[in-house]
């Protein structure tokens, strides 16, 4: 199908679903419907020339498509099911959810990536709240972790992992609705330095759409620079990158080999990152001193090849919190990526 085809035949698709919502907005909707779209979706943006790489930067996309990562229920047969998490702030529960393969059984086996088999990102619309933890899986596949929320609002829930069949990553999302107000406060401008629990962390380069390109981070602390991190899940630091928006997923890569027990490093950390377009990208990064994780979160524009940022947003002020504020790290769960 053409691609002018194709746009027009979404469009409709997404007015009957937007009518549809209108008519059951305090229905369930059945499982089965969602993945039915998500999967019609998926198969609408796919590209007849054959563009591989996706929104890490990699050639040759998990399923051979320019979707952004992070964006659907469902990829290559494995699906992200059975997610449920306390429906507001005032509820302590559990986040759970599972992960079934093509037969449609419960995963239960996977590959170890950064030290652990899943990794769970829960991250308001705005881009605030952001959570980065490893939940524990039960003998029939059911992965937990004790939940509450700290503000209202629409969260996407990131599961990020390799089923051992495969060996190829996958990150998977749903959308989870917290009730209560909701107070936004999306990022309006670049923020390259930030503080978090008296450390002072900022950000140098620039991502350029479409090409591989380096960030340092660096990490000081009353002005002296930091040399102590440590490692954590077998790096000196992780980071996240999300796009302001949608908050497709990008996968970002530390430089420097595996650090050794014991082995001290900082205050730079130096990461590989590929955006898929220009705009604007939220940074969480995580890194660990004296036993502790921090994570601070930071946004830059893309740029052009003269390093002047590009981003389509209005310069101005932030309005609240950067992004991530508001997120906590649960003790022993731990934060990577």
């Amino acid at each position: 199908m053409k691609a002018p085809a194709r746009l027009g035949l979404y469009g409709l698709v997404l007015v009957a679903v937007f009518a549809v919502a209108g008519f059951t907005a305090n229905t369930v909707i059945p499982e089965e419907t969602v993945q039915s779209w998500a999967e019609d979706t998926a198969q609408s943006t796919h590209h007849d020339e054959g563009d591989n790489m996706d929104a890490a930067g990699h050639e040759g996309g998990h399923t051979g498509d320019t979707a952004p990562l992070g964006l659907g229920i469902a990829q290559d047969g494995y699906q992200l099911t059975a997610v449920t998490a306390p429906t507001d702030t005032s509820t302590e529960g559990n986040l759970s959810l599972t992960i079934t393969g093509p037969n449609g059984n419960p995963v239960t086996d996977f590959e170890l990536e950064h030290e652990k088999e899943l990794h769970l990102i829960a991250v308001r619309a705005d881009g605030q709240h952001f959570r980065h933890v490893h939940p524990e899986m039960n003998d029939d596949g059911t992965w937990t972790i004790p939940w509450q929320w700290d503000a209202a609002g629409s969260y996407r829930v990131f599961a990020d992992f390799v089923p051992a069949e495969t060996g190829e990553g996958l990150t998977l999302s749903t959308s989870v609705q917290v009730g209560g107000d909701y107070d936004p406060a999306p990022a309006t401008e670049p923020v390259t330095t930030t503080t978090v629990d008296a450390f002072d962390v900022s950000v140098e380069g620039g991502l350029t759409a479409g090409a591989a390109s380096q960030l340092t981070m660096t990490v000081t602390r009353a002005g002296e620079p930091v040399t102590e991190l440590e490692p954590y899940l077998g790096a000196f630091g992780h980071l996240v990158a999300l796009r302001d928006g949608d908050l497709a997923y990008l996968h970002v890569h530390p430089h420097g080999d595996e650090p050794q027990t014991g082995e001290t490093s900082g205050p730079e950390i130096m990461f590989e990152a590929t955006a898929p377009t220009k705009g604007r990208y939220l940074l969480y990064l995580d890194f660990q001193v004296d036993g502790e994780v921090h994570t601070a979160p930071l946004v830059i524009d893309t740029t052009t090849g003269s390093g002047q940022s590009n981003g389509e947003h209005s310069d101005g002020g932030r309005s609240g919190q950067e992004p991530g504020t508001g997120g906590e790290h649960q003790e022993g769960e731990g934060h990577d990526h």
